[in-house]
């Protein structure tokens, strides 16, 4: 069949997805999986969140708020913004679509990190236009390499901080020295999802900046998917001046955000006794699955989000096996082969039985594939 697609439509690479539980089960003929493949809050949702999500079922047979009136209002006074300021999002995948959509024109350029998040290159894409690479450092974004890197052509910048899938993070004054590096032209994207997670002082004050700079368009994203617990909702926002948010909310679809969404956010923001307990589990959990994969002699990037990346592989096909073996163990994490990552595994921070399981299981794994490698000598 002969269809009119777009030639860089055909060329694109579907993002590949995770495999769920039930799947890993059934397959594996394995029960009690866990799953620390997707960054979600390993807690769930507030509780407040689920009581909200109940009382939402009677009214699915109404169409949402298509400007989302009420959350709007109640995340603009706990951010300190002004609520034309905010535009929400079927997850914050769809506010960087609408952003390559907005700003982006078939042989357009915008820049990106080497091993940032790959939605951004197949946003620009799907609209004809292409992405610019920049090398990481030392598994980081160089904020200096990345405004160099910007020409005539380059519309759009992609920043995520921390990153995914490798949980660096850049500091306020390698923010500042790129904003003043930048031309003022140029779309800047900021990708937050994990912001609620950093606990390092020097982290950004993006809000600040938003606030302060008013001659650049600048585009802050966050999400309910992940400290939230909210993922399976599909709800991120984006923060930003209206007349850069404007174009965005010309494109979005009519009612992109669905009403249990919105109604499940609501109640999330207000429940902070949550927020911190995750935060807490978190703080222990990284120290927890650090200090077991150093025991084991692997090389873990330090991370600033709720993740860590782990290099558990030295040849090629290391990783496939390693995957495959925790599998068959019910574990499941995520290979980030696709982030040009080919030996590193990434694993969400769970609970303490959850990091235990994993690290076991991984010992164990390491020390069979360890003595096949003794027996071929």
């Amino acid at each position: 069949m002969k269809l009119p697609t777009k030639p860089w439509i055909r060329e694109l690479q579907p993002y590949p997805p995770g495999k769920p539980i039930e799947e890993v089960e059934r397959e594996y003929g394995v029960s009690g999986s866990i799953k620390l493949a997707s960054n979600e809050n390993v807690l769930g949702p507030s509780p407040r969140a689920v009581a909200a999500l109940r009382e939402s079922a009677a009214d699915v047979h109404l169409y949402p708020d298509g400007g989302a009136y009420y959350l709007r209002r109640a995340l603009g006074e706990k951010l300190d913004v002004p609520p034309d300021w905010l535009l929400f999002g079927n997850g914050s995948n769809e506010l960087i679509d609408l952003a390559a959509r907005a700003f982006a024109h078939q042989g357009d350029d915008a820049v990106v990190a080497e091993h940032a998040f790959v939605i951004y290159a197949m946003a620009m894409q799907a609209q004809g236009a292409a992405a610019t690479v920049v090398p990481a450092r030392a598994y980081a974004h160089d904020l200096e390499a990345m405004a160099a890197a910007v020409s005539e052509r380059t519309r759009i910048v992609f920043l995520a901080n921390p990153n995914n899938p490798t949980g660096t993070m850049f500091g306020e004054d390698e923010w500042r020295r790129f904003l003043a590096a930048v031309p003022r032209d140029v779309v800047i994207v900021l990708d937050e999802a994990y912001a609620e997670y950093v606990d390092d002082p020097r982290y950004p004050d993006s809000l600040r900046t938003l606030r302060e700079v008013d001659d650049r368009p600048l585009l802050v994203l966050r999400t309910f998917s992940k400290i939230y617990g909210l993922a399976g909702l599909r709800i991120g926002y984006a923060i930003g001046r209206p007349e850069v948010l404007d174009p965005l909310n010309r494109l979005r679809a009519p009612f992109n955000v669905n009403l249990p969404a919105q109604r499940a956010a609501l109640a999330a923001l207000g429940d902070d006794e949550h927020i911190e307990r995750t935060r807490a589990m978190n703080r222990d959990g990284m120290r927890q699955l650090n200090a077991g994969l150093n025991r084991l002699g692997l090389e873990v990037v330090p991370s600033s989000a709720n993740f860590v990346l782990v290099r558990v592989g030295r040849r090629d096909g290391d990783v496939a096996r390693i995957y495959e073996a925790l599998l068959r163990r019910g574990v499941i994490v995520r290979p980030v082969g696709i982030y040009q990552l080919p030996h590193h595994i990434r694993v969400t921070i769970g609970t303490e039985r959850d990091n235990e399981r994993f690290l076991n299981s991984l010992a164990e794994v390491l020390a069979a594939d360890e003595g096949e490698d003794v027996a071929a000598l």
